[in-house]
């Protein structure tokens, strides 16, 4: 007999959404941007790590946009461009302060965390032109912060995925020396019409009104095949940098992101999947309840060490 959406769960990550049921905390789609950003980041990490101490943490400004560096020492380290989620309209610098300093502590490279430009006010593209941006400032000027610009990644989580994965094509086409696309539950289709879609469309974190509204507010409908937005659409996804794919199993985004992971490996491109069984989208953030999260913090680490040794 199959299982249910909820039979799915494992214990501690029904009881996480049980007690966020029970805050009764409105969702996103309910509010307007700025209110949906100060509820994320009054919320973002009361379930994460706390704040890890690093010998280097440091507000800078990369490609004209506000960005933090986290540095586990003051060595000539490589370094992980990375973009937070939030659906392109939520997020910043401070919701995803304690993810960045795990990646970098974890791993031994230095993370710059970028302030990309938020939709509505900012709509589709202009992040994906702050992320590539980003990347060609880095590959020429981190040495500036005594960083190895020749030893790049990029990662993200949710729709910081999808600019990661985007930002790969971006390295392909101008030659950037890229190790690694770190995909923590990327969107990767132009439309939510997945099973998973379907299956968890509601109770499971990220609600189907949830995704129409940050897509709403990102971008019009007659725009979701470009593959900046769709990176499943794109043309050729040869000759990509290696990817890893980590992801949940009660995710709306769940079969988009293996059904990238297949088309990335279809063209020829190394991908580490990593599928974590009965958590939600987001879980990467809950280490402080869910197991799993520091099963994942470390399989993103261990990719980055094995791509960005000298």
């Amino acid at each position: 007999m199959s299982r249910t959406p909820t039979q799915l769960l494992t214990p501690r990550m029904a009881g996480v959404l049980e007690r966020i049921h029970r805050a009764k905390r409105p969702p996103f789609h309910s509010l307007t941007p700025r209110e949906a950003r100060l509820a994320y980041r009054m919320g973002a990490e009361i379930l994460d790590l706390p704040r890890a101490a690093l010998p280097r943490v440091q507000d800078l400004t990369v490609a004209d946009r506000p960005a933090r560096l986290y540095a586990p020492s003051e060595a000539r380290l490589p370094v992980l461009l990375y973009l937070h989620g939030g659906g392109f309209t939520i997020g910043d610098l401070e919701t995803h302060d304690s993810l960045c300093r795990q990646l970098a502590l974890r791993s031994g490279a230095a993370v710059v965390a970028l302030d990309y430009r938020l939709a509505p006010e900012h709509p589709f593209p202009a992040a994906v032109d702050d992320a590539w941006a980003a990347l060609d400032w880095l590959h020429a000027q981190a040495h500036t912060l005594g960083l190895d610009g020749d030893r790049l990644a990029v990662g993200g989580d949710s729709a910081g995925g999808t600019l990661a994965a985007t930002t790969a094509f971006h390295a392909r086409d101008r030659q950037l020396p890229l190790a690694l696309q770190l995909l923590i539950t990327p969107g990767t289709a132009s439309a939510p019409h997945s099973a998973s879609h379907r299956f968890f469309a509601n109770g499971f974190l990220l609600d189907a009104a949830s995704i129409a509204w940050f897509f709403d507010h990102y971008l019009p409908v007659g725009q979701r095949h470009d593959w900046r937005f769709a990176p499943l659409e794109a043309a050729d996804h040869s000759q990509l940098a290696p990817a890893c794919v980590v992801l949940a199993e009660c995710d709306p985004l769940v079969d988009e992101g293996i059904a990238y992971a297949d088309t990335l490996r279809a063209a020829g491109v190394e991908v580490e999947l990593e599928l974590y069984r009965g958590v939600t989208h987001d879980f990467i953030k809950m280490g402080r309840q869910i197991p799993e999260a520091l099963t994942a913090l470390n399989a993103c680490a261990e990719a980055l060490k094995k791509h960005l040794k000298p």
